[in-house]
């Protein structure tokens, strides 16, 4: 019925043992672990862009999680209304609950494959979907030391003697390995909830974190003494690169916040005025003052004017043309003064007057 999990998943697997089966030999157990651990690392490498859209899905909501606490307060006596509002505050921020569960869920289906197609190796049997039957005959004749890759521990005596291994041997090397994975599930669970904001803790987030710290690794060291030693690889070096994929991630994007944060920082720092300088540009409703016209010199007068002038002196005293022309002379000097045009005349025409009385 779910062939179409294992035919791919036994494809995979046969692939790397035609890899590592040239290198260490069809029959070795060694070229047998190493092609279910580069099973496990090829389905991850597929899946390694959902996780990174995991982890920034759950930092996201981390960011607006004090919004879900004033929801789930505000309608705590209305699931209904309380997931609409949920679901309402997730698309306004872009964030896809069902898309951080994805890798998750992807893997669930592989576990699964990878049980059944392992245990379907057992002697006597022609066939295991993508293997023929010297493929089925490598994997029984793969002898890690004393115990096969089917075995498990608690395995029943009959299908033990057809693989003519002891009991003893299967759990030393089961149980070394069981605990391996059980440790580095904890590890990689411990990594996850250290990186949690302490602001969008829940009673229920509580929960889930005992239940992956302490629940999980122990259901790995118990599912192990039912689990054939070639799953419990798999899960070893699964949660391996579980733990090295969310040191890398995590410290990616760290990097990339740090880094917009400095550019943030650098923009504010360009746009603001030194230390000193006055703002130059105007405030709100303020006026452009206007710009004042240069003013004329005394020497530039109109003709009019010019002529006004020489009149009133020519009618003078040779003494007062003296005078007249010192005083023009002390104008000139005065060039930096502004006057205004027009006064000059004015003056000097009732000046003449009083003098010609």
């Amino acid at each position: 019925m779910l062939d179409f999990i294992y035919y791919p998943v036994s494809f995979i697997l046969w692939c790397w043992h035609w890899v590592f089966g040239h290198v260490f030999g069809e029959t070795s157990a060694l070229a047998w672990a190493l092609g279910i651990v580069f099973l496990v690392f090829t389905l991850r490498a597929l899946l390694f862009k959902p996780m990174v859209n995991q982890v920034r899905s759950m930092k996201k909501m981390q960011e607006f999680a004090p919004e879900i606490k004033k929801i789930q307060k505000k309608y705590a006596n209305d699931r209904q209304k309380q997931a609409q509002e949920m679901q309402k505050l997730q698309s306004q921020h872009g964030v896809n609950p069902l898309g951080g569960c994805l890798p998750m869920i992807l893997q669930i289906p592989v576990f699964i494959g990878l049980f059944h197609v392992l245990r379907e190796f057992k002697p006597g049997k022609t066939e295991n979907y993508f293997f023929d039957a010297a493929g089925v005959d490598s994997y029984i004749k793969a002898d890690l030391l004393g115990a096969r890759l089917g075995n498990w521990i608690t395995q029943p005596a009959a299908e033990l003697a057809s693989f003519q291994v002891s009991r003893g041997a299967i759990i030393a090397v089961a149980i070394p390995l069981m605990i391996v994975a059980s440790v580095l599930t904890h590890l990689t669970a411990r990594h996850s909830v250290s990186r949690q904001n302490p602001e969008a803790a829940t009673a229920q987030t509580a929960i889930m974190n005992k239940l992956t710290l302490y629940v999980f690794p122990l259901g790995v060291l118990i599912g192990g003494f039912f689990f054939p030693i070639g799953l419990i690889i798999y899960w070893m070096s699964n949660n391996s690169w579980t733990l090295w994929q969310q040191r890398f991630v995590y410290k990616r994007i760290d990097a990339e916040e740090a880094k917009k944060k400095e550019e943030a920082q650098a923009k504010r720092a360009a746009s603001a005025p030194k230390p000193g300088q006055k703002p130059t540009a105007p405030r709100p409703g303020q006026k452009p003052s206007a710009t004042r016209k240069p003013a004329t010199d005394a020497t530039a007068q109109t003709p009019a004017e010019g002529t006004a002038a020489n009149g009133s002196t020519a009618n003078g005293t040779g003494s007062t043309g003296t005078a007249s022309s010192g005083s023009g002379a002390n104008g000139t000097a005065a060039g930096g003064d502004t006057q205004i045009p027009g006064l000059i005349s004015d003056r000097s025409r009732k000046k003449s007057g009083r003098k010609n009385r």
